[in-house]
């Protein structure tokens, strides 16, 4: 199947004769009709009713409905033409985690596609195993995790580190460092920052507590932070910007969890433009952020 025989076939449909399709794609109305059959013949059925001395033409009803299906692949053939024009080194293909994509990314993005008026965003969010696999593939140019892991085919950087925290909501009393042996689990609302912050957990309160809520979504954390009576653990980043969002309380943490270190992945090589000069914008806001240190 060609795009002349598509472009035969929707010629017919449109000008509603072979003469008139003919003419229009200037072709003589022999070649136009060997295109027409010799769609029909990898298709295996007719799409025309043939008759002599009809000049108008009928479609079957198998023609009838691969108007749509020609119409589609028509469209497809242009979008891939279309990609010589794309430069993939001003297209940046990101992808991050949650907690990243919720509180360090708007920020980031806006003013990193004002510094670079030319360059595109996708960001798409994945936990970190996922990420590797998407750099592995080239389907992703840049990501930002905090699991990191071997990979022979990505290059693995430490880009920040950030403190975990102790937050609440706003009905909180107290002030200072808060200890792990004044917390109760009952009223945690508990989210898998990364494996340290886990073991953390588990030294001081044991495997079989059971938090108030557990969530997979740092973004619903925002909501419970409005009630009194709950408290929960966060990175810098995250608990800075729900401070600013729902007034909640925030204290350092006395032999609290370690740091959390947010790495980026690349492909090993060269990386495009547009990702270092995503970097260069990232870490230029990250200096700005209270208990973010850089790498």
């Amino acid at each position: 199947m060609t795009e002349l025989e598509l472009e035969a076939f929707l010629a017919v449909v449109r000008t509603g004769s072979i003469t008139a399709a003919a003419r229009s794609l200037y072709v003589t109305q022999p070649a136009l009709s060997r295109r027409i059959r010799a769609l029909e013949e990898e298709l295996g059925y007719p799409l025309m009713l043939r008759g002599k001395g009809v000049r108008t033409v009928e479609l079957t009803e198998q023609g009838r409905a691969f108007v749509e299906v020609a119409e589609r692949w028509k469209g497809v053939w242009r979008e891939a033409r279309e990609l010589r024009e794309v430069d993939r080194s001003r297209h940046l293909h990101l992808a991050c985690i949650n907690s990243i994509s919720a509180y360090i990314l708007p920020m980031v993005a806006r003013h990193f596609l004002e510094e670079n008026p030319g360059d595109r965003l996708t960001c798409r969010t994945y936990p970190s195993l996922e990420c590797y696999g998407y750099v592995t593939k080239g389907q992703v140019d840049l990501a930002l995790i905090s699991d990191d892991m071997y990979s022979a085919q990505v290059e693995t950087v430490p880009l920040f580190r950030e403190r975990m925290l102790f937050i609440a909501g706003k009905g909180e009393e107290g002030e200072g460092p808060v200890h792990p042996s004044q917390l109760n689990p009952a009223d945690q609302v508990r989210l898998p920052w990364n494996p340290e912050c886990d073991l953390w957990h588990d030294f001081w309160f044991g495997s079989a507590a059971r938090p108030k809520v557990l969530l997979d979504q740092t973004s619903v954390l925002e909501e419970f932070l409005r009630q009194d009576r709950v408290w929960a653990l966060a990175p810098a980043s995250a608990a800075l910007e729900l401070r600013r969002r729902t007034e909640a309380v925030i204290r350092p943490i006395q032999e609290g969890p370690p740091d959390r270190i947010i790495y980026y992945l690349t492909g090993r090589g060269k990386k495009p433009a547009a990702a270092q000069a995503f970097l260069d914008t990232l870490r230029a806001e990250l200096a700005q952020v209270e208990g973010i240190e850089l790498c």
